[in-house]
């Protein structure tokens, strides 16, 4: 049922903070992967340099006007090249028509994944 509820979404809060504990949340669009969120982010944002910094992030799912959320939290890697960024960018492309508006090159945005090892639930108990 969460599984169900993250494929179903595609937008979440996404949770960093600074080396000195400095938090930042934004939107941001997220693909479900194995076991996994995944987002997509520019280089020089400052998403991306929390996380160099402080390779750990959450994100938020939640759905307008119901009461169900679904938080998730653990460290992260950043895929920049490679076979695993060409993977997820077809994923990305399949599944997010902004993705195809605005298409970019490998190396010009970096994935991020978060390894779950936290996760809290309201409201998805019982979905069917």
């Amino acid at each position: 049922m969460e599984i169900r509820f993250l494929e179903q979404n595609e937008l979440c809060r996404f949770a960093t903070a600074s080396k000195k504990g400095e938090p930042h949340v934004v939107p941001v669009s997220y693909v479900w992967h194995e076991g996994s969120p995944v987002i997509v982010t520019d280089y020089g944002t400052r998403k991306l340099k929390n996380l160099r910094e402080n390779p750990h992030a959450a994100i938020l799912v939640d759905t307008a006007g119901t009461q169900k959320l679904l938080l998730i939290s653990g460290p992260v890697s950043i895929i920049e090249k490679g076979e695993e960024y060409r993977k997820l960018y077809k994923i990305f492309h399949s599944k997010l028509d902004w993705v195809k508006r605005d298409p970019w090159k490998e190396g010009e945005a970096p994935f991020v994944r978060i390894s779950p090892t936290f996760k809290a639930g309201w409201g998805l108990r019982g979905d069917k």
